[in-house]
């Protein structure tokens, strides 16, 4: 998913700026707290969920009309569908997989290069921090898990020679990578953007209360007469643990963790990568980020991950409506002064 001069109008892409059963979904950096009673007077709460991913995408509606809601709830799951088949790195029918495997892409789909667009502009803004050509240190990483180790030195050197996000071409009528084994990862925007989607899908039906959890969240209205949405940051360490809780305001929400998928015990090698290093960063365990779109909160959360604190609290002072939760290797938080925290 989040701007001063730096972002203005969503990254100087003005077109994103305009955009019964219940619970948590396990592992997930977030914790939805649930209504525990109607919400608003003649609002039921309707609940719908699909795979998506990776993970259990979950919708919670309150509506007065179950059709409504259903219909609602339904075009939003489409919307999230859409761009986890677009964007996939596994479904051979997805563009992404197909760009990885030959190099090029032909007619990209318009929500595609939209991300792609999104993605070069965040590269630049974060002085290459955020980078979606790391997929090769992925792999790398990946592979040397499957036999219980971690890449050797020389491995991830030629997997990091091949993370330069200025290599990758995004023209209208086709997208190129042009340096042979470069392939891309759009697993930090592609949640975020699917939010933006689906909430706009829900505001298109009519919804004016609603929570939406791709894995990253977005949320409008709020869950009863005196209360918003509220979620809960876990904690990096200690499972079923909070570290702070979250009014939504309006804005999106996305955590990027250390913890979600590692490759060592010790926290140290995990699923984000500075494309600098060719390794993981070191300093923080967790980046909550709140802005005003999906994509924005996505992306940021993953760049201030790479970034670290002092970097990431800069940038975070330039753009507009962005506020921020970090979380250090030792448990200690700092925040941006307007971060949405519920208080005790």
């Amino acid at each position: 998913m989040r701007r001063r001069t730096l972002l203005s109008a969503s990254l100087g892409m003005g077109a994103l700026a305009g955009l019964a059963s219940v619970g948590a979904v396990p592992g997930s950096p977030l914790t939805a707290s649930l209504p525990v009673n109607t919400a608003l007077a003649g609002l039921t709460l309707y609940s719908g969920s699909d795979l998506a991913f990776g993970t259990t995408v979950t919708i919670k509606v309150l509506h007065g009309d179950a059709l409504s809601a259903r219909a609602a709830i339904q075009d939003a799951l489409l919307e999230v569908r859409k761009i986890d088949a677009l964007m996939s790195l596994h479904q051979e029918r997805s563009q992404v997989f197909q760009l990885n495997r030959d190099g090029i892409l032909a007619a990209p789909d318009n929500h595609l290069l939209y991300v792609l667009k999104y993605a070069q502009q965040l590269s630049r803004l974060t002085a290459g921090a955020f980078d979606i050509t790391v997929q090769p240190l992925w792999r790398a990483f990946s592979e040397a898990r499957s036999r219980g180790t971690l890449p050797a030195p020389e491995q991830i050197a030629a997997a990091r020679s091949l993370a330069n996000w200025r290599q990758l071409e995004v023209h209208q009528q086709q997208v190129r990578l042009n340096t042979a084994g470069m392939a891309i990862t759009l697993n930090g925007l592609a949640q975020g953007y699917a939010v933006d989607l689906a909430l706009a899908a829900l505001q298109a039906r009519g919804v004016q209360h609603a929570l939406l959890d791709t894995g990253e969240f977005g949320a409008i209205g709020n869950k009863t007469s005196a209360q918003p949405w509220i979620l809960g940051i876990n904690h990096p360490r200690q499972a079923n643990a909070i570290s702070a809780e979250i009014e939504m305001d309006g804005r999106k929400v996305a955590t990027s963790g250390d913890y979600a998928t590692t490759f060592s015990s010790d926290f140290v090698h995990h699923h984000i990568f500075d494309p600098a290093s060719g390794d993981s960063p070191l300093a923080l365990a967790s980046v909550t980020v709140v802005a005003p779109t999906g994509i924005m909160a996505d992306g940021l959360s993953t760049a201030f991950m790479v970034m670290g604190a002092d970097k990431a609290f800069a940038l975070a002072a330039q753009l507009q409506d962005v506020d921020i939760l970090l979380i250090d290797k030792n448990g200690a938080i700092r925040k941006t002064a307007h971060f949405p925290e519920v208080q005790a």
